[in-house]
């Protein structure tokens, strides 16, 4: 089954994306495997415990290492360092990192012992079983469980992960696009709640397109949807000469050179 690799798997850090793994393994038709996690967020733990008999918290985050096969490292980038450094791995232990902007020699001179470092980036979804979720280097074991929570896209180069794991952060731009044309819709006298159903849909309409034709270019698509002449023609000509564009790409980069260290 999708888990049976991993065998044990244990969690450091309780945050949101460790609870939404552990929703979505538990919710999966795969046999749960056996999870410990981190006791640092009582009430997470406490809700993540309450979904399996198979999910336990042992008292601390050693004792979390020490129950598992697979460590996952799911703490925040400025006290992974201090969280990580103390903790006693085993030889030949696979840990899984989530911390995007922590590379793998770092992880490896922190851990001090020779372990198998995959890093992944997974989203929220992954509670629902409908996340993508990026992983590097190409590992079998590790793809087949995210896999089993959405889908896995694995990456064959460091700088392709660093690519796709910038364009992760769009998710709070996509939401702060829709609340500011909710909010100019408002203003124009339309009710919120219309202008948001509207565009929800719309917005996952576009990406059903986009997924469902990967054989067509999106600027085939950009055309296609955009009549000669018409009205989404003109708000992507508007978009450009105001600087949009530009913005955008300043905004990857921004990230990509975080990510990147630089």
């Amino acid at each position: 089954m999708a888990f049976s690799a991993l065998n044990r798997l244990g969690f450091i850090g309780t945050g949101t994306i460790t609870e939404a793994i552990v929703q979505g393994i538990v919710a999966s038709d795969a046999e749960t495997p056996d999870i410990a996690v981190s006791p640092r967020s009582v009430g997470t733990a406490a809700r993540l415990a309450a979904l399996s008999a198979k999910v336990s918290v042992p008292p601390d985050n050693q004792a979390v290492v020490d129950a598992a096969d697979t460590v996952f490292l799911a703490v925040r980038p400025d006290v992974a360092e201090a969280v990580t450094r103390p903790l006693q791995f085993r030889a030949g232990q696979r840990v899984i990192s989530l911390i995007a902007t922590i590379d793998h020699a770092t992880l490896q001179n922190w851990i001090g012992v020779p372990v198998s470092i995959v890093r992944a980036v997974p989203l929220p979804f992954v509670a629902t079983r409908s996340g993508v979720t990026v992983v590097f280097p190409p590992n079998q074991a590790v793809e087949s469980l995210f896999a089993e929570l959405g889908t896995a896209v694995a990456c064959n180069s460091i700088e392709e992960f660093d690519v796709l794991a910038t364009t992760s952060a769009l998710m709070g731009l996509y939401f702060g696009i829709m609340e500011h044309v909710v909010g100019w819709a408002h203003q124009k006298g339309l009710p919120p709640t219309s202008a948001r159903t509207y565009l929800s849909s719309l917005f996952a309409s576009l990406g059903t397109v986009a997924s469902n034709t990967p054989t067509r270019s999106l600027e085939e698509l950009r055309h296609e949807y955009s009549t000669k002449g018409g009205l989404n023609e003109q708000m992507h000509a508007q978009f450009q000469q105001a600087g949009g564009a530009a913005a955008l790409t300043a905004a990857l980069e921004s990230v990509l050179g975080r990510v990147r260290h630089r």
